[in-house]
């Protein structure tokens, strides 16, 4: 059986875990990764021997067209990053994590994705994205109830990208620290661009759409080298819901990990890609696919293993 062929858009931490996971799925091969022009030929140790092109056309030229294309840009890029790959037919899987605009994007990637004879899963990380299969589950088990999901304390990388592309912020990390009952707090490390205050640069933050909702700390730090001081990779969620199944109430339910939050990201997005190539055209976000299709089985050996 031929294997899926799978390119990433892009190399930061997301591009670089990416190519981890899928050299660990014995059912897929990375046929290369585009780059911004600029970076090709940097952050060579990360590529792994896989091939880098400054365009998806010249990728297609080289090695042929992809199966899906994993979307390791940031969530503000995502979907103008996804149209690209779709339009040649090529599915994508994306790790979009702004809440509030997820209906939105799927109801603009569905039509691009239908019009074009291919598959778009987004919001496909572990918040949103396994979290999400999860909250859905517990509310089948307890209809009626609430549900609190607390983050952290850990490195957001979705925070912390909205930050560096404040103006003023030369680098920056966002920590989320949970405060209970779903609510949380950011602090953020800056390193500012000359002739910025650290004022200004709070104000500018708390203006952006990542950071209006929570309370926010801002310090600044010297240089990129002291921010990898602040923290590493790990981030985690604690889940509770507590309401009623039927008619009977008190019940209580937990999830909790810790985890390293590329790695798992990463990981969750290669599991879609290869959804992706079982499911019909359109756009899915995790809770829309059954989870059969995520694994690297058939369904009758799944169901002998898992059920």
């Amino acid at each position: 059986m031929s294997k899926i062929k799978v390119c990433v858009h892009g190399l930061g931490n997301i591009g670089k875990y990416s190519i981890e996971a899928i050299e660990a799925a014995s059912d897929m091969e990375c046929v290369g990764v585009v780059r911004r022009p600029s970076s090709i030929g940097k952050n060579k140790v990360d590529l792994r021997e896989v091939d880098e092109f400054s365009s998806i056309e010249d990728l297609i030229k080289a090695k042929g067209k992809p199966d899906v294309c994993l979307i390791a840009t940031p969530s503000r890029h995502a979907f103008d990053d996804d149209s690209l790959y779709l339009k040649y037919g090529i599915h994508t899987v994306d790790s979009f994590d702004i809440h509030t605009e997820i209906p939105e994007i799927v109801e603009k990637l569905e039509k691009v994705a239908k019009e074009n004879n291919a598959v778009s899963v987004t919001a496909a990380g572990w918040d949103p994205g396994s979290d999400s299969v999860i909250r859905a589950m517990l509310e089948a088990m307890m209809p009626v109830g609430v549900t609190f999901t607390n983050f952290g304390r850990g490195r957001s990388m979705g925070h912390s990208a909205a930050a560096r592309a404040v103006d003023g912020i030369k680098d920056a990390v966002s920590i989320t620290i949970p405060m209970g009952g779903g609510r949380h707090s950011r602090l953020v490390y800056v390193v500012l661009e000359d002739g910025v205050s650290l004022e200004t640069a709070k104000k500018r933050l708390a203006a952006d759409d990542y950071f209006a909702h929570d309370p926010l700390d801002v310090k600044a730090v010297a240089d990129s080298d002291e921010l990898a001081m602040v923290c590493d990779s790990s981030h985690g969620v604690l889940m509770e819901r507590q309401g009623a199944s039927g008619l009977t109430d008190n019940q209580r339910m937990i999830f909790k990990m810790d985890i390293n939050n590329p790695a798992l990201t990463s990981q969750i997005m290669v599991s879609c890609a290869r959804a992706a190539t079982r499911l019909s055209a359109g756009c899915y976000t995790m809770i829309d696919i059954p989870p059969v299709l995520y694994l690297n089985m058939d369904r009758k050996t799944a169901i002998k293993k898992l059920v």
